[in-house]
C-alpha cells in the first residue's frame, strides 16, 4: 500500500482484506517466474544513497514498517512473526509504524503507548484483528481507548502514555526514519540502514522475506 493510497484512508482503514489478499495472490504470480535467490538492486531492493539511523545495540537493524489499516501488512504478520523468530542471534528486529496523516498518527500513538506500558506483545495482534476482521473503528482517542480498555490495559494509564512527551518523541522519531528509508509504501523491511525490500519490489511479501535474509547476509560484510 503506496502513500496515496494512504491518503485516501478512511475511518474504516482501508480496502478489504479480500481486496489485498487478491492483489497479493497476483504478485505472487510474478515471483513464481524468477528464479529463487535471483535479487536484482532495483528490483527486488533499494540501497539508500545516504545510509538511515540505527540503533546502537551493535547488531542488524531489521525494521518493519507498517499500518494497523494496512490489510497487506494484516496479511503479512503470521509469516513476518515467524520469520522474525528464527533470525541469528546478530539481528534484532523491531516494528515501526508510519506516520502519513492524522488516522495514521493516531495508531502509532497506540502502539508507541501500548509499547511504554509493556502491552505491546499481548495487544499487537488484536488491534489488527479489531480493524480487519471485526471491522472495528479506531480512529478517534475514545474508540482507541475504550478497545485497549477491553484489552484488560488501565485507560488511565494508557490515556497518560498516549499523549506522553515520549511517545511525541518517538512518533516524530518514526517520521525521520520513514524519510531517511524514502518510504513511500508499507508493508516494508529496512535492512541494517542501507536497504529497503517490500513485497511490491520483491514480487510477493513471502519473497520479500528470502530478499531480507539476503540483505542480512550482505549486510555483514563492509558496506
Amino acid at each position: 500500500m503506496n502513500r496515496r493510497d494512504f491518503l485516501h484512508q478512511q475511518a474504516t482503514c482501508a480496502a478489504s482484506l479480500v481486496a489485498g489478499t487478491a492483489a497479493l495472490t497476483g504478485l505472487g504470480t510474478h515471483a513464481h517466474a524468477q528464479a529463487p535467490g535471483d535479487f536484482i538492486e532495483g528490483r527486488d531492493f533499494r540501497r539508500l544513497g545516504t545510509p538511515a539511523p540505527v540503533p546502537g545495540h551493535g547488531k542488524i537493524d531489521v525494521v518493519e514498517f507498517f499500518w494497523y489499516g494496512c490489510p497487506h501488512c494484516h496479511a503479512l504478520e503470521p509469516a513476518l512473526e515467524a520469520w522474525s523468530a528464527k533470525l541469528p542471534a546478530d539481528v534484532a528486529f523491531r516494528r515501526m509504524p508510519v506516520i502519513f496523516g492524522a488516522l495514521h498518527e493516531a495508531h502509532a500513538r497506540m502502539f508507541f503507548a501500548l509499547d511504554a506500558l509493556g502491552q505491546l506483545p499481548t495487544v499487537h495482534k488484536r488491534i489488527f484483528a479489531a480493524l480487519h476482521v471485526q471491522r472495528r473503528r479506531l480512529d478517534k482517542f475514545d474508540d482507541i481507548a475504550a478497545f485497549v480498555a477491553e484489552q484488560g490495559v488501565d485507560k488511565q494509564k494508557f490515556g497518560e502514555a498516549y499523549n506522553a512527551f515520549g511517545v511525541a518523541s518517538k512518533v516524530k522519531q518514526s517520521q525521520q526514519l520513514a524519510q531517511a528509508y524514502a518510504l513511500d509504501g508499507v508493508p516494508a523491511l529496512g535492512i541494517a540502514g542501507r536497504f529497503l525490500t517490500a513485497g511490491s519490489m520483491a514480487g510477493s511479501n513471502e519473497r520479500a522475506l528470502q530478499v531480507a535474509d539476503s540483505l542480512i547476509a550482505r549486510s555483514r560484510k563492509p558496506a
